[in-house]
């Protein structure tokens, strides 16, 4: 009975708003706030309202929030995990076989699938370039710099 009242009278409240606005000359903020008044007076025709009340006082629901939180927390830990270990039994039973046996899974399952390992690129040699100490070799930082990445 009480959230019905308090429903009404927000909705009123909202409707009453939407009038002020209109008058100001702002007739699609006002059409928008009257349209967010009537939401709490169809809710509550439709009986929503009531059955909401309801259930916020009842042990059983809130028990049932309780289980639902408790199983969102397990899904959520779970996953955790699994990002942690590297996926599933099965994925990392089958990356093991693959790294075992490069041979027998040398074609991929699709030609989109990303490869498997790290990329290898060889080891560029270390650049030791004498550093100039006049001004016609300014840029010799930045060509050590740029051997040293093999550009």
């Amino acid at each position: 009975m009480i959230a019905e009242t308090v429903c009404s009278a927000a909705s009123a409240a909202g409707l009453g708003i939407a009038v002020v606005t209109a008058y100001r000359k702002r007739f699609v903020a006002a059409a928008r706030i009257a349209a967010y008044s009537l939401v709490p007076v169809g809710l509550v025709m439709t009986g929503v309202v009531g059955w909401l009340a309801h259930t916020a006082f009842s042990p059983v629901a809130w028990a049932g929030f309780g289980v639902l939180g408790a199983a969102w927390a397990l899904f959520a830990t779970t996953r955790a995990v699994e990002r942690r270990r590297g996926g599933t039994r099965a994925q990392r039973r089958a990356a093991r076989d693959a790294q075992r046996d490069p041979v027998a899974t040398a074609a991929p399952s699709s030609s989109s699938a990303p490869a498997l390992g790290p990329a290898t690129r060889p080891a560029a040699p270390p650049a030791t370039a004498p550093r100039a100490t006049g001004s016609s070799d300014d840029f010799s930082d930045i060509e050590a710099i740029l051997k040293k990445h093999g550009i």
